[in-house]
């Protein structure tokens, strides 16, 4: 894929989000699979070039809706990864637990336990960065 602007900015976004550190380390391990180079390349100019970079959203506010999201379907690898957006971007590990506590009452217990679960995970390995 050809590097373009929107690609560019994509890229910025999610060192943004997730930092370098862990972009660096999603970029030598599994994005450096060619298959995954290629879903990596288009995502980074589609999901982070066009949709993370559009206005009327603040970027803390963008990552709640999408850990929610997460939660609400089912996507706990996904939700691992974008817990780590939120922190990033100023959520405490307790309101992203309640956050996700709050979905109970509208996704149902077994989905939330299981996005406890990928919290629980993800927290720690943030943890055991620093």
């Amino acid at each position: 894929m050809e590097n373009s602007e929107l690609r560019a900015k994509g890229r910025a976004m999610r060192r943004k989000l997730v930092g370098d550190a862990y972009a660096d380390k999603l970029d030598r391990g599994l994005y450096a699979d060619p298959i995954m180079e290629k879903y990596g390349e288009l995502t980074q100019e589609l999901v982070f070039g066009m949709v993370w970079t559009r206005p009327g959203l603040d970027l803390k506010t963008k990552t709640l809706i999408t850990l929610v999201s997460d939660a609400a379907t089912g996507r706990t690898e996904e939700l691992k990864v974008h817990l780590r957006f939120a922190r990033n971007h100023g959520w405490t590990e307790d309101e992203l637990v309640e956050a996700l506590l709050h979905l109970v009452a509208y996704v149902g217990a077994p989905l939330v336990r299981e996005a406890m679960v990928a919290a629980t995970e993800a927290f720690a390995e943030m943890r055991a960065e620093k």
